[in-house]
């Protein structure tokens, strides 16, 4: 016999608690399996506002602020002795103003703790080894427990928010190459002892360590700072060997790292993250759809990854529950659509990110607070308010802006 559920949730990460949640207060039946043992170790900690309302409509909010987790209001870019400043406060597009930065192992297990307090039943350390679908869209789904029993789980509808695990686009060969040029980081927790002598707390920095290369710093509550550092593959065949010396090596080569970093200690030794941009053929198919990560992973750069995954399996959960109602869905207008144009939006922010058009735009000398503001929506996560000229026409407006300050910087050296 198998289980009979209205949805099967693959994936107890933030898009899964999402989708699980939005569908229990539906009145739906739920189950959620999760490959891993919770709390977990994951990166990727520093949020973005556009979250807060997919947050808020979960009934997350509540079990988040207890945690007293550290607020995060704005985003600092550095070069040198160059700053750029964005504060979320102020900002073209309507909505939050602030968020958190969140050590994930304890913020992941927070939201799906909610989910279970919901009455959602959740199988931890449960591999997903095989999925059926059937003529009528239903599923049926083979998984595997701990103690290497099996079960089949039958649902209406199967929703992966499984992330980097890519449940059903590498079952079933949907998995394509991303566009974006592979990279690597290196990471680890540290003791920011010097925090208080350097900067303020509520912001993620990201630090252009050299040419493609750039280091974030995200502090939290605790005391605990997240320190990586990201670049091609040629530059870390620079560098020694180890993961622990390449660490050592890159605080080591820039001023500020060195004065802040140089001297404390680590909460985990060094570990390393590579090749993480990846996309798919389709976001959705019979009986089922993908939500988060599993849809496509960008980069670090801009921390857009926990504001996918909410804001997927956000939009995903609604549509589910209307064709779980019996209504027709059109899933690549009402979705597909939707989340590539805010994916591709960021895409292009990556892409002049690394190519150096945005550092000209950010270092540029007496920047417009107009356009600020409206690139500052951007960085808050606001890439569907077609209104903002760098969401409506993001690729054109930032080439058109950049040459702008070319032409300005040459004038003034006339």
């Amino acid at each position: 016999m198998s289980e009979k559920v209205d949805v099967l949730v693959i994936g107890a990460g933030p898009a899964g608690s999402v989708s699980a949640s939005m569908l229990c207060q539906a009145g739906y039946s739920i189950r959620v399996v999760e490959k891993e043992k919770f709390p977990r170790f994951v990166i990727g900690e520093s949020l973005l506002p556009r979250c807060m309302e997919v947050l808020e409509d979960a009934k997350f909010l509540d079990a988040i602020r207890v945690k007293n987790f550290q607020e995060k209001s704005g985003a600092k870019f550095m070069k040198g002795d160059k700053v750029s400043d964005f504060n979320f406060s102020d900002q073209f597009s309507d909505g939050w103003t602030w968020t958190w930065q969140v050590p994930r192992a304890e913020f992941d297990l927070t939201l799906i703790t909610e989910v279970e307090r919901m009455g959602v039943p959740v199988s931890f350390e449960t591999t997903v080894t095989g999925i059926e679908f059937l003529e009528d869209e239903t599923s049926l789904t083979t998984v595997q427990h701990k103690d290497g029993s099996t079960e089949k789980i039958s649902a209406r509808f199967i929703m992966d928010a499984s992330g980097y695990g890519r449940v059903i686009p590498r079952l079933f060969n949907l998995d394509k190459p991303s566009s974006l040029d592979p990279r690597k980081a290196v990471f680890a927790h540290v003791h920011d002892i010097h925090r208080d002598n350097h900067d303020e707390p509520n912001r993620i920095i990201a630090v252009m360590y050299a040419p493609g290369v750039w280091t974030w710093i995200i502090p939290f509550s605790t005391g605990i700072t997240s320190l990586g550092f990201v670049g091609s593959y040629d530059f870390f065949k620079t560098l020694p060997e180890s993961q622990a010396e390449q660490f050592k090596t890159c605080i080591n080569g820039n001023t500020y790292l060195k004065k802040r970093f140089g001297d404390v200690g680590w909460a985990f030794e060094p570990r390393k993250l590579e090749a993480w941009s990846a996309t798919t053929d389709k976001f959705y198919g019979k009986g089922f759809v993908l939500t988060g990560n599993v849809t496509e992973f960008l980069d670090p750069i801009f921390s857009s990854g926990v504001m996918f995954a909410t804001v997927s399996s956000h939009l995903a959960s609604k549509l589910v529950i209307r064709k779980l109602k019996g209504e027709a869905i059109d899933w690549d207008r009402d979705y597909t659509n939707f989340i590539r144009h805010g994916v591709d939006t960021f895409r292009t922010f990556v892409m002049a990110w690394y190519d150096g058009t945005l550092e000209k735009i950010f270092f540029s000398k007496n920047p417009d607070p107009a356009i600020k503001r409206q690139i500052c929506s951007v960085l808050a996560g606001y890439v569907w308010d077609t209104n903002n000229p760098y969401v409506r026409d993001h690729a054109t407006s930032l080439r058109r802006l950049a040459k702008l300050i070319d032409v300005q910087e040459k004038l003034s050296t006339l």
